[in-house]
């Protein structure tokens, strides 16, 4: 390839600024760790040593290699769970940072985050970057974080079926509101836990029953369309299952309850107020339940079900990330037949080197530019570093090997067009799928 036109893409990537379009951040007003303290309240922003240690890579990963170092001593989920943060943290340092070096993904992730930060990679004990962290402005380090990772809009998650964060919603929305920070409304317990969400909804007063009888359509679109009211989202978003069935004609009732209530209450929504649905398919919650989150894996979805609802609906945009790898063209081919499918992002397991260069390469060939190649799916602040910056070195290194190919074909590819691709690459896209522009902080 090349070395000019790479340089170049890479250098427009560098200055493009990112809207990071899922993460679980939030805003300081929801509540934020405390890196001088353990267990004070529930916090939402994640911040500090302790809590990237905690990330859930790094649980698994930590019980792969401490039954590998010693199988007759395994480490027990249960025992682990009862530790306090702070000696989980130390207990994954010494296992994934000191007792080897760190290859994983999620450990060169930490170490870029270290060394961004301006700390030594090679502590044998976590007391300094405790140290460090207890001395940090949390306003003035969200600032410097999202400045590393070149990110002018971090967009969160926000789920009103979670009772602290709800609660937080219904006390003021306007001290929620942050410049830096954007909402968006997740509400998949109504179409993938529907029992559970029904006997919440009726304890908050709506009138539902089980069987969707009654009104209970109404009702949960009336509980949906106060919620966009309070929170003005970017958009709305669902996680669903990798078996989940949309087809209004099913032989199977809960099939049609299923496609019933989507399309009328998420989809319509969406609708009737001018906002995308974002639809995150493929998650298995709970695989080994006794790792927490960490105990979720994934599973390939039927590509069909995206194309009826892209299909039924073809005046809503659906930003769609799916999480099997054996997705991914599909995924790509359903998006050249239906211009409102925008995928997006490389979720969760796919979020690795070999993976964002494969998915972001076929997307390229297949797509062109129209598509958002990344967002960070962050839990905790810091992982915008690594993340972003891991990712805008993939993408640009995939665009350039597009930009070549036409170049040797006899196009002529001038700076413009690639600050202009790169602007659109990192968020132009997305604010042309959500239909609203985001001025600089």
């Amino acid at each position: 390839m090349d070395s000019t036109i790479r340089q170049r893409v890479q250098t427009a990537a560098d200055a493009a600024a990112v809207i990071d379009m899922h993460t679980h951040l939030y805003a300081p007003a929801f509540g934020a760790s405390d890196p001088r303290m353990q267990g004070a309240g529930t916090p939402l922003l994640l911040w500090g040593i302790d809590e990237l240690l905690g990330y859930h890579y790094f649980v698994d990963e930590v019980f792969r290699a401490a039954r590998l170092r010693s199988p007759n001593d395994a480490l027990d989920p249960r025992s682990f769970w009862t530790m306090s943060l702070r000696d989980r943290a130390d207990l994954i340092w010494r296992e994934l940072f000191v007792e080897r070096p760190p290859v994983s993904e999620a450990c060169v992730g930490l170490i870029d985050i270290l060394v961004s930060l301006g700390l030594d990679p090679d502590e044998r004990d976590l007391s300094r970057y405790r140290k460090w962290f207890s001395e940090r402005d949390l306003e003035a380090h969200i600032d410097e974080v999202m400045h590393l990772a070149g990110v002018r809009r971090i967009v969160m998650t926000n789920e009103p079926f979670a009772q602290v964060e709800r609660a937080k919603w219904l006390a003021d929305p306007r001290a929620l509101r942050d410049s830096r920070f954007a909402p968006v409304l997740r509400i998949d317990p109504i179409v993938e836990q529907w029992p559970e969400a029904c006997r919440t909804l009726a304890g908050w007063g709506y009138e539902v029953q089980p069987d969707l009888s009654g009104q209970t359509v109404s009702e949960v679109r009336r509980f949906i369309d106060e919620w966009i009211e309070r929170t003005d989202p970017v958009y709305l978003a669902c996680s669903l299952s990798p078996g989940f069935r949309h087809d209004s004609e099913s032989e199977d009732p809960a099939v049609r309850s299923f496609t019933s209530l989507f399309d009328t209450c998420l989809v319509g929504a969406a609708r009737d107020h001018g906002l995308a649905l974002a639809l995150m398919i493929g998650a298995r919650r709970s695989v080994h339940p006794e790792m927490g989150l960490a105990g979720d894996s994934l599973g390939p979805t039927d590509n069909a079900q995206l194309e009826s609802i892209a299909h039924a609906h073809p005046d809503v945009t659906f930003l769609i990330t799916l999480l099997s790898r054996e997705n991914q063209h599909e995924l790509c081919v359903t998006a050249r037949k239906f211009a409102n499918v925008v995928p997006f992002g490389c979720w969760w397991y796919l979020n690795t080197t070999s993976q964002i260069t494969e998915i972001t390469r076929m997307r390229l060939e297949l797509l062109g530019t129209d598509f958002v190649p990344q967002h960070s799916d962050a839990r905790v602040l810091e992982q915008l570093i690594y993340k972003w910056r891991q990712s805008r070195r993939i993408i640009a290194a995939c665009v350039a090997e597009r930009y070549d190919a036409s170049q040797t074909a006899g196009a002529r590819i001038d700076d413009r067009a690639i600050d202009r691709d790169m602007q659109r690459l990192f968020s132009a896209n997305f604010e042309a799928a959500v239909n609203r522009a985001f001025p600089a902080n």
